[in-house]
């Protein structure tokens, strides 16, 4: 299985939608904006919460490529943001070392 920089890395977005979800991912906290997103309490592992991100998201992508009236570019944002920073701290976990 992919981790999940390579899978962010497959993603083709339009510029605009990942620069400002880019801009949004420096206040990203887990524990307050993952909640909202997911529908339920964020999980305990960064990785379960980006694959489910990263399910969202495509299909919000998918509203988007065919001009969905439901289409939120603002929830779209959100969600990469939030892919974005799980990514960051999936990161910043593995060079954590072990104590």
């Amino acid at each position: 299985m992919q981790d999940i920089h390579a899978m962010l890395g497959q993603l083709k977005r339009p510029k605009l939608l990942v620069g400002a979800a880019r801009q949004l991912a420096e206040d990203y906290q887990r524990e307050r904006h993952l909640p909202p997103l997911l529908g339920q309490p964020a999980p305990r592992r960064h990785g379960a919460a980006a694959l489910d991100l990263l399910e969202r998201e495509a299909e919000l992508d998918d509203q988007r490529r065919i001009g969905a009236g439901t289409y939120s570019p603002q929830r779209h944002i959100r969600l990469l943001a939030a892919l974005i920073g799980e990514a960051r701290l999936v990161s910043a976990g593995s060079r954590t070392p072990e104590g």
